[in-house]
């Protein structure tokens, strides 16, 4: 059992895991703002349009013998016209990130490379002839 929860710990930690979970309850979030559109901004507005008192009352009953049967299609098409936001929403919300992560990567192979760094040879070639200069300049011309 110790084991399952180190395991499970492990698993829960990591970035993946926890960037998922807040997109979910962000998506949870944004997806009560597109009901909220939908019901109370957009499907008024097309009823006013159609003159349609209410979507959601609208139904089609089926009489055989004592059953019936409703089919409210009313609530079928404000539930397609919020799909339509919605997936329109994350849409562009994932064309959005993918243009930012192009630009990004175009930026980063813009910038110059770094100068390679010296091998050890070329430094030691380097202080041997500072020290041959140095030595140069400190003796004394013989008279």
């Amino acid at each position: 059992m110790k084991q399952f929860l180190k395991e499970f710990k492990e698993f829960a930690m990591r970035g993946n895991v926890i960037d998922m979970a807040v997109g979910v309850v962000v998506g949870g979030a944004f997806s009560k703002i597109v009901t909220s559109l939908v019901n109370d901004i957009v499907m008024p507005l097309i009823s006013l349009a159609t003159g349609q008192v209410n979507f959601t009352v609208l139904s089609y009953v089926f009489h055989s013998g004592d059953n019936e049967v409703v089919l409210a299609y009313g609530n079928f098409i404000q539930t397609v016209v919020e799909f339509v936001i919605l997936a329109f929403s994350v849409f562009c919300a994932v064309k959005l990130m993918t243009k930012l992560r192009i630009e990004k990567k175009k930026e980063e192979a813009k910038a110059p490379a770094a100068p390679p760094a010296p091998t050890s040879e070329e430094l030691l070639t380097e202080i041997r002839d500072l020290l041959r200069a140095q030595a140069g300049q400190n003796s004394t011309p013989e008279s």
